[in-house]
């Protein structure tokens, strides 16, 4: 079930399809508003699971593994909050709508756009995710690996 997370770790950044439709950053559903926040996260992976219980043998659905993909869901808004730009992260929209940032931002801001992505400030910015994410990420993953291992399993 780790095919749905990474959907919904990536999904709130579908937002961006709001500049195309004339909608403004700032606005709660702009880049980084309302597909950012928890209250988004925790819908989004209801919806996710009830989808998957409907189309599957399963009768019943891991609250687990739902809370697994809130996690998921939640974790790029926590990620934009650690970035050095933008406008913040509308983390408890609809219900407020403020823009908040993490107090550390090691992250570099990603530009928005392909052909900015690809430039020398895209490549500035994924040796940051390398090195603030990606490493210590697989580090833990590796750690709970290792570690799980050891503990003996229930029967």
């Amino acid at each position: 079930m780790i095919g749905p997370a990474i959907l919904l770790a990536c999904l709130p950044d579908a937002d961006v399809a709001a500049f195309a439709l004339g909608i403004p950053y700032a606005s709660p559903w702009g880049h980084r508003g309302f597909s950012h926040s928890l209250a988004f996260a925790a819908l989004a992976a209801i919806v996710t699971a009830l989808g998957v219980r409907r189309n599957s043998e399963l009768t019943a659905f891991p609250a687990r593994v739902c809370g697994c993909w809130i996690l998921a869901a939640a974790s790029h808004g926590l990620l934009d909050a650690l970035t050095d730009g933008g406008l913040g992260v509308a983390f408890f929209a609809p219900l407020d709508n403020d823009r908040y940032f993490l107090p550390v931002r090691p992250l570099r801001v990603s530009p928005i756009g392909l052909r900015a992505f690809f430039s020398q400030w895209g490549l500035t910015v994924l040796l940051s995710e390398f090195l603030w994410v990606w490493i210590p990420g697989t580090a833990m993953l590796l750690l709970g690996h290792f570690f799980g291992q050891r503990r003996p399993r229930p029967s």
